[in-house]
């Protein structure tokens, strides 16, 4: 693969990102799912290609993410497919139809709130990061509980047991991610 390969670039954008810890769990650092440190241009695009090129875009009406860190994906996929978009928010605007969902991450607890979405629309679900799956599981069930059809659901980066745990409780569900990682000794290794 040369440098500029969508795929080489967001993986070596990975090695070497900063580890912290939260209690017991190992936090790794990088632009795509944190927004610190500074996104380089090609990371953004390279991801945002690499989505654009998996993606079957005549089954898609509308792509959808979760506040904040997946708003630049979804910025930048919504702007290269001019497909429209739909944030869910973690604050309640109290439109009508407005579902709250509560999720949990391995580190911290919230309620995200869902809006503008219509029964029988075709969704792309982008988002930053899988580790334990606590964000996107209650928030796929939200979705289909309205109505909506998970036609894709594409995570930048995956960490974790989340995904597989995901895609043995509900094979229903198209997750895929782009880059797999694990931290050893500290430090982001690529997987697979």
């Amino acid at each position: 693969m040369s440098p500029s390969d969508p795929l080489t670039v967001l993986q070596d954008s990975l090695r070497g990102a900063p580890i912290i810890w939260k209690g017991e769990y190992p936090y790794f650092i990088h632009p795509i799912s944190d927004g610190i440190p500074r996104m380089e241009a090609d990371v953004l695009r390279a991801t945002c290609d690499l989505i654009v090129e998996m993606v079957d875009w005549s089954e898609i009406d509308l792509i959808v993410t979760v506040e904040a860190m997946g708003l630049p994906l979804l910025a930048a996929v919504g702007d290269a497919t001019g497909k429209p978009t739909v944030v869910i928010r973690k604050r309640s605007y109290g439109m009508e139809g407005e579902v709250r969902v509560d999720v949990s991450t391995g580190y911290s607890q919230s309620t995200a709130y869902i809006n503008d979405i219509k029964p029988g629309e075709r969704l792309l679900v982008v988002d930053d990061v899988i580790s334990t799956g606590g964000t996107l599981e209650p928030l796929l069930e939200a979705l289909e509980g309205m109505g909506a059809v998970l036609q894709d659901v594409v995570v930048a980066i995956e960490k974790g047991e989340g995904r597989e745990r995901l895609a043995r409780e509900r094979p229903n569900w198209p997750i895929r991610t782009l880059a797999c990682i694990d931290i050893v000794d500290g430090r982001v290794e690529i997987i697979g």
